[in-house]
């Protein structure tokens, strides 16, 4: 595979734990440049009697960055979400190229706002409702047929996600979920065979897998599935491409679920993907991927042509 020439050495954050694989995956890759990881949490802003403006984690001035990896966005308070997503804005208007963008990171955090933005493209995706009562949950449970998935509005990986088949296991659910103040993201089950497709994109590069699982009706890798190589249809690489563009992104890992109707369902779409499983089946160096694209944006954002 052709690599394309670094030409400038990036000053490169990552925001996230320095124990984390995928973190520790990018530093090999990004080997070439000047790379620090900080944590999300300890990111703070100041306007000074200048009126200049500064971010920064701990000693990482963030806006004196070239580029910025966003590797997870943990859980927080409203006041906290909101602050962080500002700060990446901040850091985007200073210059600082940030992988993802704050509005990519904004659509894909939310799952039903991710959700609106597919059907308004007209893309396929199992009937959902999103409620905050406990009797309207119960009503989108018959609605849908009495098989539902109830999943997390924010997280990925299979985590929190929850088949439904019972009325007295729902009502139970949903009142939990009325109880701790959270909304019931209630999609219909879809019959599947056992396996569904992960297109991770990468700048203008994807790299696709099957994944199967033959325990579990969930197929994240992270839950045991197994990951195999195929190559995207034409299909699936145009779908990509719209949605890549459409969510402004530099990298998504994009859930397709063939079903037994001869539909293909999209399930997820992560801003923040884990690319492991993807790497071992495919023998792609993701990492590398995503430091060549970033290290592109800086590139473009500072008139530096092919």
């Amino acid at each position: 595979m052709h690599q394309r020439v670094v030409r400038i050495a990036v000053k490169f954050c990552i925001l996230g734990s320095p124990e984390n694989w995928y973190v520790r995956d990018l530093i090999r890759a990004a080997h070439e440049h000047s790379i620090q990881v900080r944590s999300f949490e300890n990111i703070s802003a100041n306007c000074d009697r200048s009126g200049h403006w500064h971010v920064k984690a701990d000693d990482c001035v963030l806006s004196e960055c070239d580029a910025v990896f966003v590797r997870t966005m943990p859980l927080g308070s409203l006041e906290q979400m909101v602050v962080r997503i500002d700060m990446l804005h901040m850091l985007q208007q200073f210059g600082v190229q940030i992988v993802n963008s704050p509005r990519t990171l904004e659509i894909a955090i939310d799952k039903w706002l991710t959700l609106y933005h597919l059907r308004e493209m007209g893309v396929a995706i199992p009937a959902t409702e999103c409620c905050q009562k406990r009797e309207h949950s119960m009503e989108a449970f018959e609605r849908l047929g009495r098989d539902v998935v109830v999943k997390p509005i924010f997280g990925g990986e299979g985590r929190g996600i929850m088949r439904v088949q019972d009325a007295d296991l729902a009502w139970r659910v949903f009142s939990t979920l009325e109880q701790l103040r959270q909304v019931a993201y209630i999609q219909e089950f879809v019959p599947h065979f056992g396996y569904d497709v992960r297109l991770l994109a990468v700048g203008d590069r994807i790299a696709a897998v099957r994944r199967e699982s033959h325990d579990d009706w969930r197929t994240n890798v992270s839950r045991g599935a197994t990951a195999i190589p195929i190559e995207p249809n034409e299909e699936q690489v145009g779908l990509v491409k719209r949605i890549m563009q459409r969510m402004q992104a530099t990298t998504l890992g994009i859930d397709l679920l063939p079903a037994h109707n001869g539909k293909s369902y999209l399930l997820e779409v992560n801003a923040v993907p884990g690319w492991k499983g993807t790497a071992q089946a495919t023998g792609v160096d993701v990492a590398a991927w995503m430091i060549e694209a970033a290290v592109r944006q800086v590139e473009v954002a500072q008139g530096i042509k092919e």
